[in-house]
């Protein structure tokens, strides 16, 4: 079972009113993501605190935003790069940027098309490639 069906799961059937609860539970499952990847988690899936509580809320289907495309290229050890639309690399560059809890981003540089993204620590890529694809999807 995934990351998002364990705590689906685990808050379908268990009150569970603490993150840090949560993250002990997913734990004991053999799942330890970091807080920050618990936090998206919860974003992405739609999960809430309610009355107290995690629960899933269910939104109206979002509109899809028109947005240039993004294509990521891993350059290990610790550089991602990235490769848009003319004119939509800065935009990007500086959302990465501004973005809260992003573990292990050193920074980007950006130029027209392509942006570099410099990770301090190569184990931290794949949660840095994490953040860029969320932000992808959320069309910033």
């Amino acid at each position: 079972m995934n990351l998002d069906e364990t705590i689906l799961r685990l808050i379908t059937e268990q009150e569970i009113s603490d993150q840090a609860v949560l993250q002990e539970l997913l734990e004991a499952r053999g799942q330890a993501p970091s807080q920050s990847t618990l936090s998206r988690r919860l974003k992405k899936l739609g999960v809430q605190k309610v009355a107290g509580r995690y629960q899933r809320v269910e939104a109206p289907p979002p509109v899809a935003p028109v947005r240039p495309w993004l294509r990521i290229i891993e350059a290990p050890p610790n550089l991602l790069v990235l490769k848009t639309a003319p004119g939509y690399a800065q935009v990007f560059a500086l959302a990465l940027d501004r973005e809260p809890d992003v573990p292990g981003l050193a920074g980007t540089v950006a130029g027209d098309d392509t942006i570099f993204v410099a990770v301090t620590d190569p184990s931290r890529l794949r949660e840095v490639r994490e953040v860029v694809e969320e932000l992808m999807s959320r069309g910033t």
